[in-house]
């Protein structure tokens, strides 16, 4: 079996076959800003009181602090259901994006079955879980009876081995495969990653492939628990970590990729799987944003920082630093890799998804170009229709902010 049919077998307490359809119960229910819809179709249902007040976990983070009025309202009607219910796990504007605060709080284990109203609640797989996206009237179906039918998907198995070169990260990977397989490649199916190059990856870079894996159709991206992924974990969790491992080859998809054949790339406007190498796209930026679920983390900073000591960002450019959670920008202060971001020019925002969506801080006017280190790029993504959005690594998009222009990071390696 698969890690996905491993998992997904165990919640059914059998077997299970691809495209099989099965009831499971989660081991964790992760809702956002969103909660407020579904705990109105939750209520709809006739029921008074969750399933589980303990597998329920909701942060608030799509545009905080509150950007107007109706988000406002919105996040107080979150609390308050939150109080009416008992929810245990609720964390309130100050603690960062969903997808990195679930995995800092120890709510994520490898084997676990998550489910989340978000479409990149794929990034809990870089832990060996299979987590994935469903939507608002599941969400509350869950709530309501702790289950929901799922079908099982089809196992694609990506592997990657080599050297990176210089100045390719994890984020180069992801658009270098779904570049080749473009959007639909991996619809419904579980995507996992192997090889000695993702063996290498940090947890971080790990959860990077399986964020993006969202963007190839994936229903799942899964990483497979290994002494890195544990010892990231036990600082964090008291329960038993047990990995999940594959039985035997039943992938009905098998890709392979060289590392040394991957180049720093960027995706061009306005769909994600529009990737070209970076040497190749010559366009000048208003906007530059380093931070989101996808590169947010102390790693993706650090490396911004590495390459924005002692410069300056562009005079006609709008740098836009977003950690991903209080814990990163806590320990982003501690090393002084925000004073160096601050120093280059870089403007820092609070953790929260704010510009990425374009709920708020850094939404673009029409006509205006921004480099992002986040996982999408379609019109309209950062608030406007008429804007274009790139696609890319912190390196480059680091780089990108200095000379104003889309730029190889290799520059200034």
């Amino acid at each position: 079996m698969t890690i996905a049919k491993a998992i997904l077998g165990k919640k059914a307490g059998k077997r299970v076959e691809v495209n099989e359809i099965i009831e499971v119960e989660p081991d964790i229910l992760m809702t956002h800003e969103n909660t407020a819809a579904i705990s109105k179709k939750f209520y709809s249902l006739g029921v008074k009181k969750v399933w589980d007040p303990e597998k329920i976990v909701i942060p608030i983070d799509h545009c905080v602090p509150a950007a107007n009025e109706k988000y406002a309202a919105n996040h107080k009607l979150i609390r308050e259901f939150v109080k009416e219910q008992n929810i245990k796990y609720f964390y309130d504007i100050k603690e960062g994006i969903c997808h990195q605060v679930l995995p800092e709080k120890g709510h994520v284990l490898p084997g676990y079955l998550i489910l989340g109203s978000d479409s990149h609640t794929t990034t809990y797989g870089a832990f060996g879980a299979f987590s994935a996206g469903i939507g608002r009237s599941e969400a509350a179906s869950i709530m309501a009876t702790g289950k929901l039918w799922l079908k099982v998907p089809e196992s694609m198995k990506i592997t990657v081995n080599g050297k990176l070169r210089k100045g390719v990260y994890a984020k180069d990977i992801i658009l270098h495969i779904i570049g080749d397989i473009k959007a639909d490649g991996a619809n419904y199916m579980s995507v996992e990653f192997y090889g000695d190059t993702i063996d290498n990856l940090s947890v971080a870079g790990r959860m990077v492939l399986s964020n993006m894996s969202a963007e190839m159709g994936a229903k799942a991206g899964i990483v497979q628990c290994d002494k890195k992924t544990e010892e990231w974990l036990r600082s964090r969790v008291s329960r038993e970590i047990r990995p999940v491992k594959p039985l035997d080859d039943e992938y009905e998809i098998t890709l392979e990729y060289s590392a040394e054949e991957i180049t720093p790339k960027v995706a061009c406007p306005h769909t994600v799987d529009n990737v070209k190498d970076v040497s190749d796209v010559d366009t000048e930026i208003d906007q530059a944003l380093i931070g989101t679920c996808t590169n947010g983390r102390i790693e993706d900073l650090r490396e911004a920082a590495k390459i924005l000591k002692g410069k300056k960002v562009h005079k006609n450019v709008r740098l836009l630093i977003l950690p991903a959670s209080r814990e990163v920008y806590a320990e982003a202060l501690d090393q002084g890799i925000i004073s160096e971001l601050v120093r280059a020019g870089g403007i820092i925002l609070n953790p929260n998804c704010g510009p990425c969506l374009g709920a708020h801080e850094g939404i673009l006017a029409p006509g205006e170009v921004c480099i992002s280190t986040a996982n999408r790029n379609f019109k309209g993504r950062m608030g406007c229709k008429e804007a274009f959005v790139y696609l890319a690594s912190p390196a480059t998009v680091a780089a990108s902010a200095i000379t104003g222009k889309i730029t190889d990071p290799r520059e200034f390696l």
